[in-house]
């Protein structure tokens, strides 16, 4: 079969393994009540439902990326999946919010491993000039899974319980490992030792596990309290000895050429910001429409949905942009989009029309679709040969930590202006300056579309793609 005729099979098991990690996290929102009350759990051991895996997936991503660069990305995928789908089982079958907790990070582990892998195995199928449309269908999916999650997630809840959205997991799961046995990929060009740097790797980890979990626990301690402030700088020092660690490594976890790579950098820094801009503000938009409007859960979903129908349908059009235009040009007018819904959204107040709304929602979802198809198709495309895995850890890593990056400043700018609660103009600012900084990164990626370049030599024959069972 002809690398053409291959590709279909690698976007295809791309796709679902994303959809399954965007589905799993929207429709645990929907669980988590009944999930309560079944389990007699506390507000604080729910919430440790979301934070344990968070944290898991946010702390391994990288290293799970360099994995996949040694051993192969179909393997990770394969294995990644398979766990999801047994940790889901688990949980659906957790007698006590305890076991859903420690289960919930295993999930989180497996999660880490499948979705670098996702990426990669796009960049091994599809030359760099064209990934823009792959990617583009990737990120619609995602759009579309996170936009059925907690439909999806109120029926099983309704009629089956809260067990049932844990058990959905295991048979897509199923279906996705079977499909990526029949992936095969060109093997990827090998630099350097494939040694793991087990210092650099604690130092990561333990560095991202410390700052993710005091951005989570902003809404509930604010910014100033004793123990963030303490966590925060303990973050910063690790990512410090990190840094100084890397620059004398032997085999540092993450590579020179990533490390040195400009517009991977600079994606990377693009896809934090906005990410935080966004998701700051659809947190702070959610809780103003059923608090302060007194919204129904149904009629504030319905206000938010022209944000995902943009992200669906942008993403196609961010594609051909980015082809067009060059990644630079089409991520600054992602950037000014996604400022531009952010500042709409902070004018509203309780007699507003509901157009203006639509209008910013709208905006948010076209802008934040081009963002994240011109960054990733920067990111994976420019990855240096055999860094195809890290480089998309690196960018799950971003897209992990933006959201709770921008949730912590809306928590903290709306408590600092709880009076103000009829409109959310002081509490989304920072979030649309935030946003604003987006366009320095935007201005260092390159300027025209990517290239295909053919490679130098080809692979062997007998090496010519790789499998699930391929050795080291």
């Amino acid at each position: 079969m002809s690398t053409a005729a291959r590709r279909p099979f690698a976007l295809l098991a791309s796709v679902s393994g994303a959809m399954i990690v965007a589905l799993d996290g929207t429709i645990l929102l929907v669980a988590q009540p009944g999930l309560r009350r079944d389990l007699d759990a506390s507000v604080a051991q729910v919430q440790w439902t979301s934070t344990s895996y968070l944290i898991a997936v946010a702390t391994l991503l990288v290293v799970a990326g360099r994995l996949g660069d040694r051993y192969g990305h179909a393997r990770l995928l394969f294995v990644g999946v398979l766990g999801f789908g047994a940790a889901s089982t688990g949980i659906a079958l957790a007698p006590t919010v305890g076991w859903v907790i420690a289960l919930r990070a295993a999930q989180g582990v497996f999660g880490a491993l499948l979705q670098p892998a996702t990426l990669a195995l796009l960049r091994l199928a599809y030359p760099p000039d064209r990934l823009g449309t792959p990617i583009a269908i990737r990120t619609s999916a995602i759009a579309v899974a996170a936009g059925i999650g907690p439909v999806l997630g109120g029926i099983l809840v309704q009629h089956l319980g809260w067990r049932a959205v844990f058990w959905v997991n295991a048979p897509v799961a199923l279906v996705i490992a079977v499909l990526t046995l029949a992936v095969r990929t060109p093997v990827p060009e090998r630099t350097g030792s494939g040694r793991l740097d087990l210092t650099g790797t604690a130092l990561l980890t333990v560095a991202l596990a410390v700052v993710v979990h005091a951005l989570t626990e902003v809404p509930g301690r604010r910014w100033t309290a004793g123990s963030t402030l303490l966590e925060l700088i303990g973050g910063l020092v690790l990512l410090t000895a990190l840094v100084l660690h890397e620059r004398r490594a032997g085999h540092p976890i993450v590579p020179r050429a990533v490390a040195r790579s400009v517009p991977v950098t600079a994606a990377m820094a693009l896809l934090l910001v906005i990410s935080a801009g966004l998701f700051g503000a659809l947190f702070r938009a959610t809780f103003y429409l059923q608090d302060s409007l007194h919204l129904a859960p149904l009629a504030t979903g319905l206000r938010v949905l022209p944000l995902t129908a943009l992200m669906v349908l942008g993403a196609p059009v961010a594609g051909a942009a980015l082809r067009r235009y060059g990644p630079r040009h089409a991520a600054i007018a992602g950037t000014a989009l996604v400022v531009v819904g952010i500042a709409q959204l902070s004018r509203l107040g309780p007699t507003s029309p509901w157009p203006s709304m639509t209008v910013a929602f709208a905006a948010l979802g076209a802008g934040f679709a081009t963002v994240m198809v011109t960054a990733t198709g920067t990111v994976v495309g420019d990855a240096p040969p055999g860094c195809a895995g890290v480089v998309g850890g690196l960018k799950q890593t971003a897209m992990n930590i933006g959201p709770s990056l921008g949730i912590a400043v809306a928590a903290g700018a709306t408590g600092a202006t709880a009076g103000a609660a009829s409109t959310m103009s002081l509490s989304l600012l920072p979030l649309a300056v935030l946003a604003l900084l987006g366009l320095i990164p935007a201005r260092l990626l390159p300027r025209h579309p990517a290239r295909h370049v053919p490679p130098r030599q080809p692979a062997p024959p007998e090496r010519a793609v790789a499998e699930v069972g391929e050795r080291p």
